[in-house]
Protein backbone atom coordinates (compact mmCIF):
# COMPACT_ATOMS: atom_id res chain seq x y z
CA UNK A 1 0.00 0.00 0.00
CA UNK A 2 1.23 3.46 -0.83
CA UNK A 3 1.34 6.39 1.58
CA UNK A 4 -1.93 8.30 1.72
CA UNK A 5 -2.78 11.97 1.80
CA UNK A 6 -5.16 13.15 4.51
CA UNK A 7 -7.96 13.33 1.91
CA UNK A 8 -7.39 9.73 0.87
CA UNK A 9 -7.10 8.64 4.49
CA UNK A 10 -10.58 9.97 5.20
CA UNK A 11 -12.19 7.05 3.33
CA UNK A 12 -10.93 4.65 5.99
CA UNK A 13 -12.53 4.11 9.38
CA UNK A 14 -11.03 6.10 12.22
CA UNK A 15 -12.00 5.48 15.82
CA UNK A 16 -11.19 7.25 19.05
CA UNK A 17 -9.50 5.08 21.61
CA UNK A 18 -8.14 5.82 25.01
CA UNK A 19 -4.41 5.64 25.43
CA UNK A 20 -3.87 2.11 26.76
CA UNK A 21 -2.14 1.85 30.08
CA UNK A 22 -0.93 -1.54 28.97
CA UNK A 23 -2.19 -4.80 27.53
CA UNK A 24 -5.06 -6.72 29.01
CA UNK A 25 -3.64 -9.22 31.48
CA UNK A 26 -6.74 -11.33 31.95
CA UNK A 27 -6.62 -13.39 28.76
CA UNK A 28 -6.64 -17.10 29.68
CA UNK A 29 -3.46 -18.98 28.77
CA UNK A 30 -3.97 -22.70 28.28
CA UNK A 31 -1.30 -25.34 27.95
CA UNK A 32 -2.54 -27.98 25.54
CA UNK A 33 -0.70 -30.66 27.54
CA UNK A 34 -2.28 -29.62 30.88
CA UNK A 35 -4.41 -32.42 32.40
CA UNK A 36 -7.04 -29.77 33.22
CA UNK A 37 -7.02 -28.32 29.69
CA UNK A 38 -10.56 -29.50 28.90
CA UNK A 39 -12.06 -27.64 31.85
CA UNK A 40 -9.91 -24.55 31.35
CA UNK A 41 -10.86 -24.35 27.67
CA UNK A 42 -14.58 -24.42 28.47
CA UNK A 43 -14.17 -21.80 31.22
CA UNK A 44 -12.25 -19.51 28.87
CA UNK A 45 -14.82 -19.91 26.10
CA UNK A 46 -17.69 -19.21 28.48
CA UNK A 47 -16.09 -16.06 29.87
CA UNK A 48 -14.29 -14.64 26.84
CA UNK A 49 -14.90 -16.84 23.79
CA UNK A 50 -11.14 -16.60 23.43
CA UNK A 51 -7.88 -17.91 24.85
CA UNK A 52 -4.17 -18.20 24.14
CA UNK A 53 -2.83 -21.68 23.48
CA UNK A 54 0.74 -22.66 24.37
CA UNK A 55 2.61 -25.94 23.95
CA UNK A 56 0.42 -26.40 20.89
CA UNK A 57 2.70 -28.79 19.01
CA UNK A 58 2.89 -26.80 15.76
CA UNK A 59 6.49 -26.62 14.61
CA UNK A 60 7.94 -23.12 14.50
CA UNK A 61 9.67 -23.86 11.22
CA UNK A 62 6.25 -24.26 9.56
CA UNK A 63 5.14 -20.93 11.01
CA UNK A 64 8.30 -19.02 10.13
CA UNK A 65 8.53 -20.43 6.62
CA UNK A 66 4.99 -19.46 5.68
CA UNK A 67 5.25 -16.02 7.26
CA UNK A 68 8.47 -15.29 5.36
CA UNK A 69 6.90 -16.29 2.05
CA UNK A 70 3.78 -14.26 2.77
CA UNK A 71 5.78 -11.13 3.60
CA UNK A 72 7.78 -11.56 0.40
CA UNK A 73 4.53 -11.65 -1.53
CA UNK A 74 3.04 -8.58 0.13
CA UNK A 75 6.30 -6.70 -0.54
CA UNK A 76 5.88 -7.19 -4.30
CA UNK A 77 4.83 -4.28 -6.53
CA UNK A 78 1.07 -3.77 -6.57
CA UNK A 79 0.87 -4.76 -10.24
CA UNK A 80 2.34 -8.19 -9.41
CA UNK A 81 0.00 -8.77 -6.47
CA UNK A 82 -3.02 -7.80 -8.51
CA UNK A 83 -2.31 -10.73 -10.83
CA UNK A 84 -3.30 -13.08 -7.99
CA UNK A 85 -6.65 -11.35 -7.39
CA UNK A 86 -9.27 -10.19 -7.06
CA UNK A 87 -10.72 -12.78 -4.67
CA UNK A 88 -13.64 -14.62 -6.24
CA UNK A 89 -13.91 -15.66 -3.50
CA UNK A 90 -10.30 -16.86 -3.15
CA UNK A 91 -7.17 -14.95 -4.07
CA UNK A 92 -5.59 -11.58 -3.26
CA UNK A 93 -7.50 -8.55 -2.06
CA UNK A 94 -6.83 -5.21 -0.46
CA UNK A 95 -8.79 -2.51 1.31
CA UNK A 96 -12.24 -3.95 0.62
CA UNK A 97 -13.49 -6.51 3.14
CA UNK A 98 -16.47 -8.30 1.66
CA UNK A 99 -18.97 -6.96 -0.88
CA UNK A 100 -20.92 -4.58 1.37
CA UNK A 101 -18.75 -1.52 1.79
CA UNK A 102 -16.48 -2.47 4.69
CA UNK A 103 -12.99 -1.06 4.18
CA UNK A 104 -9.82 -1.66 6.18
CA UNK A 105 -6.13 -0.81 6.14
CA UNK A 106 -5.35 -4.32 4.98
CA UNK A 107 -4.13 -6.62 2.23
CA UNK A 108 -4.91 -10.32 2.32
CA UNK A 109 -4.82 -13.73 0.72
CA UNK A 110 -7.89 -15.94 1.13
CA UNK A 111 -7.48 -19.65 0.42
CA UNK A 112 -9.72 -22.70 0.63
CA UNK A 113 -8.42 -25.57 2.77
CA UNK A 114 -10.73 -28.27 1.46
CA UNK A 115 -8.49 -30.94 -0.11
CA UNK A 116 -10.95 -31.12 -3.02
CA UNK A 117 -10.60 -27.37 -3.71
CA UNK A 118 -6.94 -26.56 -3.14
CA UNK A 119 -7.06 -22.97 -4.38
CA UNK A 120 -3.54 -22.14 -3.21
CA UNK A 121 -2.05 -24.68 -5.63
CA UNK A 122 -3.24 -22.59 -8.57
CA UNK A 123 -2.04 -19.22 -7.26
CA UNK A 124 1.35 -17.96 -8.46
CA UNK A 125 2.35 -16.49 -5.10
CA UNK A 126 6.03 -17.26 -5.57
CA UNK A 127 7.38 -16.23 -8.94
CA UNK A 128 10.57 -18.27 -8.57
CA UNK A 129 8.85 -21.51 -7.65
CA UNK A 130 5.04 -21.61 -7.30
CA UNK A 131 5.22 -24.92 -5.44
CA UNK A 132 7.16 -23.36 -2.55
CA UNK A 133 4.17 -21.42 -1.29
CA UNK A 134 1.77 -24.31 -1.85
CA UNK A 135 4.00 -26.66 0.13
CA UNK A 136 4.36 -24.16 2.98
CA UNK A 137 0.59 -23.71 3.19
CA UNK A 138 0.04 -27.48 3.18
CA UNK A 139 2.53 -28.06 6.02
CA UNK A 140 1.13 -25.23 8.12
CA UNK A 141 -2.54 -26.09 7.59
CA UNK A 142 -2.04 -29.79 8.30
CA UNK A 143 -0.39 -28.99 11.64
CA UNK A 144 -2.95 -26.34 12.62
CA UNK A 145 -5.88 -28.59 11.69
CA UNK A 146 -4.54 -31.35 13.93
CA UNK A 147 -4.27 -28.87 16.80
CA UNK A 148 -7.78 -27.54 16.15
CA UNK A 149 -9.24 -31.06 16.21
CA UNK A 150 -7.62 -31.69 19.59
CA UNK A 151 -8.93 -28.40 20.98
CA UNK A 152 -12.48 -29.20 19.82
CA UNK A 153 -12.34 -32.68 21.31
CA UNK A 154 -11.09 -31.33 24.63
CA UNK A 155 -13.90 -28.79 24.46
CA UNK A 156 -16.45 -31.59 24.01
CA UNK A 157 -14.91 -33.43 26.97
CA UNK A 158 -15.14 -30.30 29.10
CA UNK A 159 -18.79 -29.79 28.15
CA UNK A 160 -19.54 -33.42 28.93
CA UNK A 161 -20.97 -34.22 25.50
CA UNK A 162 -20.51 -37.44 23.57
CA UNK A 163 -19.10 -38.62 21.33
CA UNK A 164 -16.03 -36.47 21.91
CA UNK A 165 -15.61 -35.94 18.17
CA UNK A 166 -19.07 -34.38 17.81
CA UNK A 167 -17.47 -31.01 17.03
CA UNK A 168 -14.17 -32.03 15.46
CA UNK A 169 -15.79 -34.35 12.93
CA UNK A 170 -17.46 -31.36 11.28
CA UNK A 171 -14.17 -29.68 10.45
CA UNK A 172 -12.50 -33.03 9.72
CA UNK A 173 -15.12 -33.82 7.09
CA UNK A 174 -13.70 -33.99 3.57
CA UNK A 175 -16.40 -31.51 2.53
CA UNK A 176 -15.63 -29.13 5.39
CA UNK A 177 -16.14 -25.52 4.32
CA UNK A 178 -12.98 -24.27 6.00
CA UNK A 179 -10.66 -21.56 4.78
CA UNK A 180 -7.33 -19.93 5.50
CA UNK A 181 -6.62 -16.22 5.47
CA UNK A 182 -3.33 -14.34 5.61
CA UNK A 183 -3.85 -10.70 6.63
CA UNK A 184 -1.19 -8.03 6.16
CA UNK A 185 -1.51 -4.62 7.85
CA UNK A 186 1.17 -2.21 6.60
CA UNK A 187 2.39 0.50 8.98
CA UNK A 188 0.61 3.82 8.52
CA UNK A 189 2.89 6.73 9.43
CA UNK A 190 0.12 9.22 8.67
CA UNK A 191 -1.48 8.13 11.95
CA UNK A 192 1.23 9.87 13.95
CA UNK A 193 -0.53 13.16 13.22
CA UNK A 194 -3.90 11.84 14.37
CA UNK A 195 -3.56 12.18 18.13
CA UNK A 196 -6.01 9.98 20.01
CA UNK A 197 -7.36 8.31 16.87
CA UNK A 198 -6.68 4.91 15.37
CA UNK A 199 -7.03 3.60 11.85
CA UNK A 200 -9.08 0.41 11.58
CA UNK A 201 -7.28 -2.43 9.86
CA UNK A 202 -10.18 -4.90 10.19
CA UNK A 203 -13.45 -3.71 11.68
CA UNK A 204 -15.26 -5.26 14.64
CA UNK A 205 -16.95 -8.56 13.92
CA UNK A 206 -17.47 -12.12 15.06
CA UNK A 207 -16.30 -15.11 13.02
CA UNK A 208 -19.20 -17.12 11.58
CA UNK A 209 -17.50 -20.55 11.57
CA UNK A 210 -17.11 -23.06 14.42
CA UNK A 211 -13.59 -22.15 15.48
CA UNK A 212 -10.83 -19.76 14.42
CA UNK A 213 -7.13 -20.37 15.01
CA UNK A 214 -5.06 -17.20 14.85
CA UNK A 215 -1.32 -16.70 14.81
CA UNK A 216 0.36 -13.33 14.25
CA UNK A 217 3.80 -11.77 14.36
CA UNK A 218 4.99 -9.68 17.29
CA UNK A 219 3.09 -6.52 16.30
CA UNK A 220 0.19 -5.07 18.30
CA UNK A 221 -3.25 -4.35 16.91
CA UNK A 222 -5.62 -7.13 17.94
CA UNK A 223 -8.39 -6.04 20.32
CA UNK A 224 -11.24 -8.04 21.82
CA UNK A 225 -14.52 -6.88 23.31
CA UNK A 226 -15.29 -7.98 26.85
CA UNK A 227 -18.81 -8.80 28.00
CA UNK A 228 -19.26 -5.33 29.47
CA UNK A 229 -18.49 -3.77 26.09
CA UNK A 230 -14.95 -2.69 26.95
CA UNK A 231 -12.35 -3.04 24.22
CA UNK A 232 -8.96 -4.30 25.39
CA UNK A 233 -5.66 -4.87 23.58
CA UNK A 234 -4.25 -8.38 23.29
CA UNK A 235 -0.50 -8.71 23.95
CA UNK A 236 1.14 -10.08 20.79
CA UNK A 237 2.86 -13.46 21.03
CA UNK A 238 4.41 -14.81 17.85
CA UNK A 239 5.04 -18.28 19.30
CA UNK A 240 1.49 -19.00 20.48
CA UNK A 241 -1.95 -19.36 18.95
CA UNK A 242 -5.19 -17.60 19.85
CA UNK A 243 -8.46 -19.53 19.64
CA UNK A 244 -11.81 -17.82 18.90
CA UNK A 245 -15.29 -19.24 19.38
CA UNK A 246 -17.33 -18.73 16.20
CA UNK A 247 -21.05 -18.09 15.71
CA UNK A 248 -21.78 -21.69 14.70
CA UNK A 249 -20.27 -22.99 17.95
CA UNK A 250 -22.31 -20.50 19.95
CA UNK A 251 -25.47 -21.95 18.40
CA UNK A 252 -24.36 -25.57 18.85
CA UNK A 253 -23.78 -24.94 22.56
CA UNK A 254 -27.07 -23.00 22.87
CA UNK A 255 -25.19 -19.88 23.94
CA UNK A 256 -23.03 -21.51 26.61
CA UNK A 257 -19.96 -20.57 24.60
CA UNK A 258 -20.03 -17.09 23.09
CA UNK A 259 -18.53 -15.99 19.80
CA UNK A 260 -15.96 -13.25 20.23
CA UNK A 261 -16.28 -9.72 18.87
CA UNK A 262 -12.84 -8.50 17.84
CA UNK A 263 -11.03 -6.03 15.58
CA UNK A 264 -7.56 -5.00 14.43
CA UNK A 265 -6.11 -1.48 14.57
CA UNK A 266 -3.26 -0.32 12.36
CA UNK A 267 0.19 0.40 13.76
CA UNK A 268 2.16 3.53 12.92
CA UNK A 269 5.58 1.89 12.72
CA UNK A 270 5.48 -1.89 12.31
CA UNK A 271 3.60 -4.09 9.90
CA UNK A 272 1.35 -6.81 11.30
CA UNK A 273 0.83 -10.15 9.62
CA UNK A 274 -1.65 -12.72 10.86
CA UNK A 275 -2.59 -16.19 9.66
CA UNK A 276 -6.06 -17.50 10.50
CA UNK A 277 -7.55 -20.94 9.98
CA UNK A 278 -11.35 -20.87 10.04
CA UNK A 279 -12.80 -24.30 10.81
CA UNK A 280 -16.24 -24.60 9.24
CA UNK A 281 -18.69 -27.49 8.73
CA UNK A 282 -19.89 -28.83 5.36
CA UNK A 283 -22.27 -26.50 3.56
CA UNK A 284 -25.19 -28.90 3.98
CA UNK A 285 -24.62 -29.41 7.73
CA UNK A 286 -27.59 -28.50 9.91
CA UNK A 287 -26.60 -26.18 12.74
CA UNK A 288 -28.64 -26.33 15.94
CA UNK A 289 -28.01 -26.80 19.69
CA UNK A 290 -26.66 -30.27 20.41
CA UNK A 291 -29.49 -32.34 21.97
CA UNK A 292 -27.27 -33.98 24.59
CA UNK A 293 -26.13 -30.55 25.75
CA UNK A 294 -29.64 -29.26 26.47
CA UNK A 295 -30.82 -29.71 30.03
CA UNK A 296 -34.23 -31.25 30.65
CA UNK A 297 -36.85 -28.70 29.68
CA UNK A 298 -34.30 -26.33 28.15
CA UNK A 299 -35.42 -24.85 24.87
CA UNK A 300 -33.25 -24.00 21.90
CA UNK A 301 -32.47 -20.30 21.60
CA UNK A 302 -32.01 -20.61 17.84
CA UNK A 303 -33.84 -21.81 14.78
CA UNK A 304 -32.13 -24.64 12.94
CA UNK A 305 -30.30 -23.62 9.78
CA UNK A 306 -27.76 -25.08 7.41
CA UNK A 307 -24.23 -23.74 7.36
CA UNK A 308 -24.82 -22.66 3.75
CA UNK A 309 -27.85 -20.60 4.81
CA UNK A 310 -25.96 -18.91 7.61
CA UNK A 311 -22.86 -18.31 5.52
CA UNK A 312 -24.90 -16.68 2.76
CA UNK A 313 -26.70 -14.52 5.31
CA UNK A 314 -23.48 -13.53 7.07
CA UNK A 315 -21.69 -12.49 3.92
CA UNK A 316 -24.62 -10.31 2.85
CA UNK A 317 -24.26 -8.32 6.07
CA UNK A 318 -21.81 -5.67 7.23
CA UNK A 319 -18.93 -6.69 9.47
CA UNK A 320 -20.33 -5.18 12.65
CA UNK A 321 -23.87 -6.55 12.20
CA UNK A 322 -25.20 -9.01 14.76
CA UNK A 323 -25.63 -11.89 12.35
CA UNK A 324 -27.15 -14.42 14.72
CA UNK A 325 -30.06 -12.12 15.48
CA UNK A 326 -31.93 -13.29 12.39
CA UNK A 327 -31.84 -16.86 13.67
CA UNK A 328 -32.77 -16.28 17.29
CA UNK A 329 -36.20 -17.58 18.28
CA UNK A 330 -36.88 -14.51 20.40
CA UNK A 331 -36.26 -12.38 17.31
CA UNK A 332 -39.10 -14.15 15.50
CA UNK A 333 -41.29 -13.86 18.59
CA UNK A 334 -40.72 -10.08 18.76
CA UNK A 335 -41.59 -9.82 15.06
CA UNK A 336 -44.81 -11.80 15.52
CA UNK A 337 -45.88 -9.71 18.52
CA UNK A 338 -45.14 -6.49 16.64
CA UNK A 339 -47.47 -7.58 13.84
CA UNK A 340 -50.40 -8.43 16.12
Amino acid sequence: MVALSQTALDQYSLIKTCKPSGFFSGIPVINLTDPDAKSLIVEACQEFGFFKLVNHGVRMEFISRLETLAISFFDLPQSEKDKVGPPDPFGYGNKRIGPNGDIGWIEYLLLNTNPQITSHKTLSISQENPQIFSSAVDDYILAVKSMAYEVLELMADGLGIEPRNVLSKLVRDEKSDSCFRVNYYPPCQELQALSGRNLVGFGEHTDPQIISVLRSNNTTGLQICLRDGTWVSVPPDQTSFFINVGDALQVMTNGRLRSLKHRVLADTIKSRISMIYFGGPPLSEKIAPLPNLLAEGEESLYEQFTWCEYKNSAYKSRLADYRLGLFEKKKKLRTLLANI
